[in-house]
């Protein structure tokens, strides 16, 4: 009876190298994580455009205590940008979706709530992406084109889940590092132009939801001077939808 037993645990098990080789596999595409892989092998998911055009970028809103400043200032510049949305956040304030879409910017998915989707199984990935983008369609009654993972970690399944829903996984060249406790925006601007070139996808924030507590002022107060210092290079600066 003993032997029965073990021998059907052991038809029922999976062996350790299949387990292991299904972990690779999810895991492989968050190698572009790291932007020397990512810029040198990668440069259409860096976010690399027409050489005139830098697409401005920003994570994690809608805030109300923050997304509405940087809609203003962004009007103050004329520029439109590409802002990724966390359904968690848009569910909370759906008004600030709708101000986004009103003022011609672009909409697109960041996941439902931000959570490192490597540890994250295909079908709650495709859950979480899909049900984001549906609720950004029905907010604003745009259809988001593409999708940048939380902390930009890409997994196997959630590229997956991105092709069936038609998702256009999009990374960035650029970032202002401006989330951390310690960011100003001298030090936003500083990092941001260490990789700053035509053609690049700027990284920013919105919101602090994930950062720092008022992280976002130290963007707030740099976004000016990116843009003037864009214009004075001869760089358009607009959403991913206008990058080429």
């Amino acid at each position: 009876m003993v032997r029965r037993v073990e021998e059907r645990v052991r038809a029922r098990a999976v062996p350790a190298t299949t387990v292991g080789a299904a972990l690779a596999v999810q895991a492989v595409p968050a190698l572009t994580v790291l932007p020397g892989v990512r810029l040198r092998f990668f440069p259409r998911l860096s976010g690399r455009g027409a050489p005139g055009h830098v697409a401005l970028t920003f994570d994690d809103g809608p805030d109300p205590n923050s997304t509405p400043l940087f809609v203003e200032a962004l009007a103050a510049h004329r520029t439109r940008a590409t802002f990724f949305l966390l359904g968690s956040m848009l569910a909370r304030a759906p008004e600030l979706g709708l101000d986004l879409a009103a003022a011609g910017h672009e909409v697109a998915v960041h996941g439902w709530a931000h959570q490192n989707l490597l540890l994250r199984g295909p079908h709650a990935t495709y859950r979480d992406l899909a049900r984001t983008r549906e609720l950004i369609e029905a907010v604003t009654g745009r259809t988001p084109r593409f999708f940048r993972p939380p902390y930009g970690v890409f997994s196997t399944a959630a590229l997956m889940a991105a092709r069936r829903l038609d998702l256009t996984p999009v990374l960035w060249t650029c970032w202002g590092r401006d989330w951390t406790r310690s960011a100003s925006p001298s030090s936003v601007l500083d990092t941001l132009r260490s990789g700053l070139a035509g053609g690049g996808t700027v990284l920013l924030h919105d919101s602090d939801c994930t950062s720092a507590p008022g992280a976002w002022r130290a963007s707030l107060a740099a976004l000016p001077h990116l843009l003037e210092e864009c214009l004075s290079r001869g760089w358009r600066v607009g959403p991913l939808g206008e990058h080429g």
